[in-house]
């Protein structure tokens, strides 16, 4: 047997697990089995994952690094244990149903069990319509969860029992100097990037112009034994496209580079409605449009990519942590001023671009008027609950309690990027934009190692002034060129308020007029008055509208059911065929 072909069954066929990932140090847990009598048939990850259990049962986890969701059955103790990897790189789904347990690394697999009620969560939905995605342990369908990052979920007999084999690191931070933490994380990289070069299938790299890519770029040229294929999304005549510096770095390391540019003539409303598909739940991160062609263009060329993700929640590298640390500031004038400032930037004139100054002036005043967690996921994502027409419970209130202890404190700003926006947005989006076309990504930023070297560090070797992730600018100072340090940070998403008033407007207005609209689960003169005020340019409702529209066309999709949300006034028809 060459590889490990699945279900794999141990030696004597007690034990059968089922793998979705990669293990990176796979070969050095097969000396130390070899070592301990274990005697493999394949060269596979898969294989050695399974005698590791066998080995050290549920504590193996925590010798894996890499990325995974796995279920193992043992037959003579009638015992089945789950687990995801530590960063919740992998998604893992579970169900349970009285003494039955049912999971799945995707909410289809659930969906094909007849006993299984396709009833749309309220509480998944308070915290979508705030943050653009749906946090941990939440789904959109009431009655299943997703296991957590770092967890492992046992079931015996029909019972079950949870728990974390790793955590995010609270409370750690050392005193590091400048010159030894650079040195630290350039080990780090170099181990990190290796391993995750480690490949028996064509392999590229995503990049683009910014910082984080630019680093795992030059890393892998120095661990690759051959030319790199390189990767990335133009947006041809766009201020924010980042073309022509990504083919400065790679005439600068040589690669073999391939582009694809995203124009309102790429098919994006064909795109949209497969997202219902192989999202599994609503996702509204508008990356995940770009994110689509990429991985549509890399499969025509490798089906293993490295990926920059992980390294703005580790190292601070968002507009939004140095909006949290200048609101500190803005919160200390009279709340009449601020109210003033915010009604003053209400004039600015409404701007098509991605984000804008405009977009950012007001968003900043808003959320100077809340409370600092609040204005933390605000600034990340929208505002959209006022829209529903019924009742919600207020889930966000325990989400948000993450971020309360410590108030206006970077640490926890990143630790809660890390528990929440990181695996159930942006790893998500990423997870099910690749495996929709049939390849690998893998980020190397997020081997646990790096994360716990992160969570050691002061704030102001991430942040310091208007530099961010100071750490990894700083190491790649004498590595990468000038204009790529000096570079701000761009961000991997599509023109929305533009291309929703545009190209995509008529997939927008039928979604949001459709007869099938669920019940009247949104308030229609509320939602009219977005899509109204957003089209006739009165303000820039892109964010909102396209979240609405992503979630009611998976809703459409799967048909998921509201008569166990409270009684909600119908739509009348055609309401918005005048817009």
């Amino acid at each position: 047997m060459e590889s490990g072909t699945q279900p794999l069954f141990s030696e004597d066929r007690d034990t059968v697990i089922v793998f979705n990932g990669e293990v990176y140090n796979h070969a050095e847990l097969r000396r130390e089995l070899e070592e301990r009598g274990h005697r493999f048939r394949s060269h596979s990850d898969t294989e050695v994952v399974l005698a590791s259990f066998l080995e050290w049962d549920v504590d193996c986890f925590a010798r894996f690094r890499g990325m995974f969701g796995l279920a193992l059955w043992t037959e003579s103790r009638g015992r089945l244990v789950l687990a995801r990897d530590r960063i919740g790189i992998k998604p893992l789904y579970v169900a349970r149903r009285g003494r039955d347990l049912y999971f799945g690394s995707e909410l289809k697999t659930i969906f094909v069990h007849p006993e299984i009620e396709r009833n749309l969560n309220p509480a998944a939905l308070d915290c979508y319509l705030t943050l653009n995605y749906v946090p941990a342990p939440y789904t959109m369908v009431e009655g299943i969860e997703k296991l957590g990052p770092g967890h492992w979920l046992e079931w015996q007999g029909g019972k079950t029992r949870s728990e974390a084999y790793w955590q995010i690191p609270r409370g750690v931070e050392a005193k590091w100097s400048l010159e030894d933490a650079k040195s630290k994380l350039d080990s780090l990289m170099q181990d990190s990037v290796r391993e995750h070069l480690l490949s028996d299938v064509p392999l590229g790299l995503w990049l683009s112009s910014g910082l984080d890519s630019s680093s795992l770029l030059h890393y892998a040229a120095a661990a690759s034994p051959t030319r790199l294929k390189t990767l990335s999304i133009s947006f041809a005549g766009r201020s924010f496209d980042e073309s022509a510096p990504i083919r400065e770095l790679t005439a600068q390391y040589g690669t073999d580079h391939q582009e694809f540019d995203v124009n309102p003539e790429s098919g994006l409303a064909d795109a949209i409605e497969q997202f219902a598909y192989y999202f599994d739940e609503p996702n509204a991160d508008g990356g995940a449009l770009p994110v689509w062609f990429l991985s549509r263009m890399t499969r025509q060329h490798v089906t293993v990519a490295l990926s920059g993700e992980g390294a703005d929640e580790l190292f601070g590298g968002y507009l939004t942590y140095r909006a949290d640390l200048l609101a500190q500031k803005a919160r200390r004038l009279p709340e009449g001023v601020l109210r003033l400032a915010s009604f003053a930037a209400g004039f600015l004139p409404v701007s098509n671009e991605k984000i804008s100054f405009e977009y950012k002036v007001k968003r900043f005043l808003r959320g100077c008027l809340m409370p600092a967690n609040e204005a933390h996921v605000y600034w990340n994502g929208v505002n959209s609950r006022a829209l529903v027409d019924m009742p919600l419970p207020n889930a966000m209130a325990g989400i948000l309690r993450e971020l309360s202890p410590e108030g206006d404190n970077l640490e926890a700003y990143l630790r809660f990027d890390q528990q929440y926006y990181l695996p159930d947005d942006l790893l998500a989006k990423v997870d099910r934009m690749s495996m929709a076309h049939s390849i690998e990504v893998r980020p190397p930023y997020l081997d646990h190692r790096m994360v716990e070297f992160a969570a050691t560090l002061p704030a102001h070797l991430k942040i310091r002034g208007q530099t961010q992730k100071v750490v990894l600018r700083e190491l790649m100072r004498d590595k990468l060129p000038a204009s790529t340090l000096r570079r701000k940070k761009i961000g991997f998403d599509f023109p929305a308020h533009d291309w929703l008033r545009g190209p995509l407007r008529t997939l927008l207005m039928d979604t949001l007029s459709a007869d099938d609209w669920h019940g009247g689960l949104f308030d229609p003169t509320s939602l009219r008055y977005f899509a109204e005020s957003h089209m006739r340019r009165r303000a820039n409702y892109g964010y909102e509208l396209w979240g609405i529209m992503l979630l009611l066309l998976w809703m459409k999709r799967w048909g998921i059911q509201t008569t166990n949300l409270p009684a909600a006034q119908p739509v009348p028809a055609g309401i918005f065929t005048s817009i």
